[in-house]
């Protein structure tokens, strides 16, 4: 695998992006608020949504129309949640689609929607009629795109890789946008992932599962799961190469490229958390399985407790067992290493005489490493967090005004 640099959704051949400021978010210098991302060919196409039981209205427009395998562009716009919406909320949906399928030239259940923004309120439909119609499409276009899904993000989180296979070579490419209500039962608020490789449906459902499962699926900001959680993977095969599926020749490659992407993704989420100032990574090891070691590692990530200490450079690492022993988990006191960055703060369930200064060194980075062993079995698993700020309380408490 190699890094693109300044890879975005649209490195993958074929596919062009493209976004415009249509009035939906408050006006800013290089704002964006409708974007659309198209492919010149058919894809095979595979999605994973948001278990939260009060689902926006484009969610499920994707829901209905991922099933068949097979999509060709998607449209968003941010500002907006179309959630809590109703009727016509869908409406609203299926006439972004509409609207993009007229601009492409495609029908609209080749199009698939996503929106964020603020819930409750009805689509300003004038105004994404005329974004979507003024829309560019380009190959250069992805930056602009990835401007468009963006709301209480900082900065914009892209990332486009080569990806090798024993027959032939293709690109992946991907953006997703998330600072807030970041608590993913499935993926993030918004992902969108490209590639120009041949993948079967089925595998391609498959593999995205399996990366949402190792990268969104594991991170938390603040423990709310939204109503709008989209990521969707489109694969037009424009690279030419054997027909990647289950078990075959190029699987586990492409696998890995594309767990490799969404981690990225998926971190860059975590660490542009609402008033966040640094990246928490808690890495467990030793659990009894690995459904065991994704509880501790979320678990530990989400705690309040933890992420107050670490904004504060408290190496309190009571709070790190705390939240472990109550995340369900299978745990024995008796046999729990705790680690802060190299800095052993317990050992098989005994408290260490460790070094102050060390621990406060570890915790007070911009990344910071928590690391728990439990020594019950080989289930492993990372997941990623931000700390807690007097920035975040603010910023939420004044959101919709």
């Amino acid at each position: 695998m190699k890094t693109i640099a300044e890879g975005t959704v649209a490195s993958p051949q074929g596919f062009l992006a493209g976004a415009v400021y249509a009035g939906i978010k408050t006006a800013a210098e290089g704002q964006r608020d409708v974007g659309l991302l198209f492919s010149e060919w058919p894809c095979a196409a595979a999605g994973v949504f948001t278990t939260n039981r009060f689902r926006a209205a484009p969610v499920h427009w994707c829901l209905e129309h991922v099933r068949k395998g097979q999509a060709q562009a998607v449209v968003v716009n941010s500002g907006n949640a179309n959630a809590g919406t109703g009727d016509e909320g869908y409406r609203d949906a299926a006439q972004m689609a509409a609207l993009a399928a007229e601009r492409l030239g495609l029908q609209p259940p080749d199009v698939l929607v996503a929106s964020t923004g603020v819930i409750g309120v009805p689509l300003p439909m004038q105004k994404l009629r005329e974004g979507i119609r003024s829309v560019q499409v380009s190959r250069e276009g992805g930056h602009q795109f990835t401007r468009s899904i963006m709301t209480t993000d900082t900065f914009p989180k892209e990332i486009a890789i080569e990806v090798s296979l024993a027959r032939g070579r293709g690109v992946i490419g991907g953006v997703a946008k998330g600072a807030g209500m970041i608590h993913p039962n499935m993926a993030t608020m918004l992902s969108f992932v490209t590639t120009d490789l041949a993948v079967e449906p089925a595998f391609l459902q498959e593999a995205l599962r399996a990366a949402a499962d190792l990268s969104f699926n594991m991170i938390t900001v603040d423990g709310d799961t939204s109503t709008n959680d989209t990521l969707l993977l489109l694969a037009n095969g424009a690279a030419g190469n054997p027909m990647i599926y289950h078990g075959g020749p190029g699987a586990a490659e492409f696998q890995e490229a594309l767990n490799h992407a969404c981690i990225h993704l998926a971190k860059e989420v975590a660490r542009d958390g609402e008033g966040a100032t640094k990246l928490i990574e808690v890495q467990v090891q030793g659990a009894a399985s690995v459904q065991d070691a994704r509880l501790v590692a979320r678990t530990v990530a989400g705690s309040m407790l933890v992420k107050a200490a670490i904004y504060g450079n408290d190496p309190n690492w009571g709070r790190f067992l705390m939240a472990a022993g109550r995340s369900g988990a299978a745990l024995e006191q008796e046999k729990v290493d705790v680690l802060l960055g190299d800095v052993y703060l317990m050992k098989q369930g005994q408290p260490q005489a460790f070094d102050q200064e060390a621990a406060r060194l570890s915790i007070s980075q911009k990344e910071v490493a928590v690391r728990l062993h439990l020594h019950l079995g080989d289930g492993r698993a990372t997941g990623w967090g931000c700390d807690l700020t007097e920035e975040y309380v603010r910023f939420n408490a004044e959101y919709t005004t």
